[in-house]
């Protein structure tokens, strides 16, 4: 009879270890619902941002330029197919305040417009509980040259816009990822070229990152303007930014050369003012470069 006891205990005591092994084992899998990292190598694509932000106590320093048209009536040989001539050159600087929150600021040739940024990444992706990243993004530029006609910028407010935007994005696998991101642009009536235009845009982005090689990938974008609050009988043709190119990572490094229809870099001036077409040699060359540097302690092994 004891034995019988004993046998029980025993089976009574493995089962409730069993229980506490699995019960751990549950608690384990739910702590390796990893955070999906690098959903694109760069905090930019050709035009648009991505949801990437930069880590925290590093800085990046971002050097773009948009070249000429191609083809075109203002294209061709005798610009050096565009070479020639440069319609934007963009400097700045993004910091990482932490993992998930960046400031920058920098300065653009179109309209000397100087810009500050606030990126704040919301919601990471996840293994199993999440399936994609959110990203806030916002940007406020200021015009900083001469009026070009008399009580044009009559107060120092109506040089200013704002871009606000939800980035979602996905990473479908090492190779693959996908964005979406709709914004709102707010800005003054003497920042409208045509007079029909509406002065606040709403834009919805879509673009992706396809790994080719181990430090090449191809990136493409698109930002839907019109056919959304923009009239569609104005004077001015303009025209939805595309843009296509090839991202080459180098250790610090990560650089892009890239065509697009869009004159200008940042988001407050080339959403509204996209005037050139992929169909009339409106398209043009350009390349982005950014050298990141870490100001934080070393890390000791």
């Amino acid at each position: 009879m004891k034995n019988l006891y004993l046998f029980i205990f025993i089976i009574a005591f493995n089962c409730s270890s069993a229980q506490d092994i699995d019960s751990v084992m549950d608690q384990i899998s739910t702590e390796k619902d990893y955070k999906i990292q690098a959903t694109f190598k760069s905090p930019k694509l050709v035009l648009l941002e991505t949801n990437e932000t930069q880590k925290a106590k590093n800085l990046a320093f971002w050097v773009g330029h948009r070249f000429g048209d191609i083809g075109g009536d203002f294209g061709g040989s005798h610009t050096l197919f565009g070479l020639d001539v440069a319609t934007d050159l963009y400097l700045g600087f993004d910091y990482g305040i932490t993992d998930d929150l960046t400031i920058g600021i920098g300065r653009s040739k179109f309209n000397e417009t100087y810009n500050t940024l606030v990126k704040y990444r919301l919601v990471s992706q996840k293994e199993e509980t999440f399936p994609i990243s959110i990203t806030l993004f916002e940007q406020s530029s200021f015009i900083t040259r001469e009026p070009f006609f008399n009580n044009e910028f009559s107060n120092g407010s109506d040089r200013i816009s704002h871009f606000f935007q939800a980035i979602f994005a996905r990473k479908f696998s090492p190779s693959v990822s996908f964005l979406v991101s709709p914004g709102y642009l707010i800005r003054t009536e003497d920042q409208i070229e045509d007079v029909g235009d509406t002065k606040n845009l709403f834009s919805i982005g879509i673009g992706g990152r396809v790994k080719v090689f181990k430090r090449i990938s191809l990136i493409a974008d698109y930002t839907i303007v019109n056919g959304l609050s923009r009239p569609d009988d104005l004077s001015t043709s303009y025209y939805n930014p595309l843009g296509i190119g090839i991202e080459l990572e180098t250790g610090g490094h990560v650089f892009s050369l890239n065509f697009q229809n869009s004159q200008y870099i940042t988001t407050n001036n080339f959403i509204p003012n996209t005037t050139k077409s992929w169909s009339d040699g409106g398209v043009r060359f350009g390349f982005a470069i950014s050298r990141n540097f870490n100001l934080g302690p070393k890390e000791i092994d």
